[in-house]
C-alpha cells in the first residue's frame, strides 16, 4: 500500500520530470488565485478608505439639510440639540462669496458656524484657534485657501474682505481677520461639500446679520456613538417631523418633508455596498480564471494518465490497488493546486499592495480571505484531478500493459 509520503514523492517526481507542462498547468491556478486575492484585498482597501474618509466629515454625525429657505430656525436647532443621543449640534449657512486679499479676488465658499462645529466636524487647526460663539468679524480658513488660492500666502492674523449678496440682491462687503488655519486634510472623498480645506468659516451670527436672515441651511449634529447614530438620526427625524406638523403616515415619504437627514452609518453602508458590489464583480471575473485553471489541470492529468498507462498497468501487476493509484494521481493534482495557490497568494498580495499604493488607498490584506483563496486552489486541484485519477484507478492491468 502506498502511503502519503510515497505519493508525494511520486507526484513531485512526475511534476519535475515535465517542468514545462507542469508550469503551464500551474499557471492557470496562479493567475486565478492571484486575481481573486488581489480583488478581494482591493475591495477591503476601498472599504477602509471609505470608512476613514467619511470619518473625516465628523464624529458620529447626523446632517439635517433644508430643502428650501426658511425651514430651519433656532427652534428646530433646539429640537435637534434636545434629542436623546445628540452630544452637540451646530447650525450652518453657506454662500459662495468674493474674497479679496491684497487686491487679489477669488470666489470661495463661506460657511457660517458656531463654536461647536470644529468638534462636530473633526476639524483640526495647524495655526491659531477656532471660532467662539461670541466672535464677530473673524474667520478660520482652510489650508488650500491659505496656501494656494491667492497669489500670496494668506497667513494667520491677516485681513480679508468678503463680499456677500443677500436674498434681496444687496451687495455687502465686510473685513474679517484670520483667526486660525485648518490643518491639511488627506481626505479626497467628502460628503455634502464639507471639505474644510477649501472653505472659510465665520461666525454664523455675523453671517446671518450681514445677510439679514435668521434661518439656517443645515444643522450638523454629533451622536454619542457610531453604533447608535442611526437610532439618533431616526429620533431627530420623528421629533422634527412632529414639530413641523407632518403626520405619522407621511413621515416615510421624503418628498413630503421640507428637510432631509443623513447620518454617518448610512453613508458607510452605502459606500460599503458600492465597494462590495465592485469587489463581487471583479472577483466573479477572477473566478473564471480559476475555472479555466481547473480545466487545464484536468486536461493535463488526463494526458498524464494516457502517457503513464503502461506504468499504471505495471503498478497493478505488482499488487498496487485501485486506491493506491487513485491516491497517487489525486495527490499529484493537489500538489499542482497547492504550488499554484502559494505562488498565486504571493502574487495576489503583491498586486494588491501595488494597486492600493498606486491609488492612494490604505493597504489591507485580509488574512482569512487570503487563506481561503489558498484553500480554494487546493480544492480546485483535488476536484480537477478526481476524474483522471478515477479513470487511472479503474484501468485493468492487462489492458494497461498492452498499451503502447
Amino acid at each position: 500500500m502506498v502511503n502519503l509520503r510515497q505519493s508525494l514523492e511520486i507526484a513531485t517526481g512526475s511534476i519535475f520530470n515535465s517542468k514545462l507542462r507542469s508550469t503551464l498547468t500551474t499557471l492557470g491556478i496562479v493567475i486565478g488565485v492571484a486575481a481573486v486575492i488581489a480583488n478581494v484585498a482591493i475591495g477591503a482597501s476601498f472599504n477602509q478608505y471609505f470608512d476613514e474618509e467619511i470619518g473625516t466629515i465628523g464624529s458620529n454625525f447626523v446632517y439635517v439639510g433644508a430643502n428650501e429657505p426658511n425651514i430651519l430656525f433656532d427652534n428646530e436647532l433646539e429640537v435637534v440639540r434636545n434629542t436623546p443621543g445628540v452630544v452637540r449640534a451646530s447650525p450652518l449657512n453657506e454662500q459662495v462669496a468674493e474674497v479679496t486679499y491684497m487686491s487679489d479676488s477669488r470666489r470661495v465658499t463661506i460657511i457660517g458656524v458656531t463654536g461647536d462645529y470644529d468638534e462636530v466636524a473633526n476639524i483640526q487647526l495647524s495655526e491659531g484657534n477656532f471660532l467662539k460663539d461670541n466672535d464677530q468679524y473673524v474667520a478660520v480658513i482652510g489650508s488650500e485657501i491659505s496656501e494656494n488660492t491667492f497669489d500670496r500666502r494668506l497667513a494667520n492674523k491677516n485681513s480679508i474682505d468678503i463680499t456677500f449678496r443677500n436674498r434681496d440682491g444687496e451687495v455687502i462687503t465686510q473685513t474679517f481677520q484670520v483667526k486660525g488655519i485648518v490643518e491639511k486634510s488627506e481626505a479626497s472623498f467628502i460628503s455634502s461639500g464639507l471639505d474644510p480645506d477649501t472653505r472659510i468659516f465665520i461666525p454664523i451670527s455675523t453671517m446671518n446679520e450681514i445677510l439679514s436672515v435668521n434661518d439656517y441651511s443645515a444643522i450638523f449634529a454629533e451622536g454619542e456613538s457610531i453604533d447608535t447614530v442611526t437610532e439618533t438620526s431616526d429620533e431627530i427625524d420623528k421629533r422634527l417631523g412632529r414639530y413641523m406638523g407632518i403626520s405619522s403616515r407621511d413621515m416615510e415619504k421624503d418628498d413630503v418633508k421640507p428637510y432631509f437627514i443623513m447620518d454617518q452609518q448610512e453613508l458607510l453602508e452605502e459606500a460599503g455596498s458600492l465597494s462590495d458590489a465592485l469587489t463581487a464583480l471583479l472577483t466573479a471575473v477572477a473566478l473564471i480564471s480559476l475555472v479555466v485553471g481547473s480545466i487545464g489541470i484536468m486536461n493535463i492529468m488526463l494526458v498524464t494518465v494516457t502517457e503513464r498507462t503502461s506504468e499504471i498497468g505495471l503498478m497493478k501487476a505488482l499488487g498496487y490497488s485501485n486506491y493506491d493509484v487513485l491516491t497517487m494521481f489525486i495527490v499529484e493534482s493537489a500538489v499542482v493546486g497547492t504550488i499554484g495557490g502559494v505562488i498565486g497568494a504571493v502574487l495576489g498580495c503583491v498586486g494588491a499592495y501595488g494597486a492600493a499604493t498606486f491609488m492612494g488607498l490604505p493597504v489591507v490584506l485580509p488574512a482569512t480571505k487570503i487563506f481561503a483563496g489558498f484553500v480554494i486552489s487546493i480544492l480546485v486541484g483535488l476536484i480537477a484531478g478526481a476524474y483522471p485519477a478515477n479513470k487511472a484507478a479503474k484501468m485493468k492491468p492487462v489492458d494497461a500493459l498492452r498499451h503502447d
